[in-house]
């Protein structure tokens, strides 16, 4: 799957784009073979309150057979926010499929 990745406010490194790749691969055994359009993610540094600290932000748009599909998760780690946005989506395509049986 061909992933479009953005970063704001933080320096988009190897280790966080292989990263993302790996967590977007995962979720293609969900979709089932349906065409994916447009997967477009981003990661960045959202504004937190002033004593919160650093918060980050992880956003993933896919475009899954005329249907866009979005998730935004934050948190206090990158990574756990990447987590986070896999497993939501995998919900969500899960939840778009069995729609599209039901009618």
């Amino acid at each position: 799957m061909q992933i479009q990745i953005k970063a704001t406010k933080i320096e988009l490194t190897d280790a966080i784009r292989d990263y993302i790749q790996k967590k977007v691969d995962m979720l293609e055994k969900f979709t089932g073979g349906m065409p994916v359009i447009n997967c477009h993610f981003e990661v960045g540094l959202a504004v937190g309150g002033q004593h919160s600290g650093e918060i980050y932000r992880a956003e993933i748009n896919l475009d899954l057979n005329g249907k866009l599909l979005r998730v935004e998760k934050t948190e206090k780690d990158l990574y756990k926010a990447i987590d986070k946005v896999k497993d939501h989506m995998e919900r969500e395509i899960i939840k778009f499929k069995e729609k599209g049986r039901e009618v």
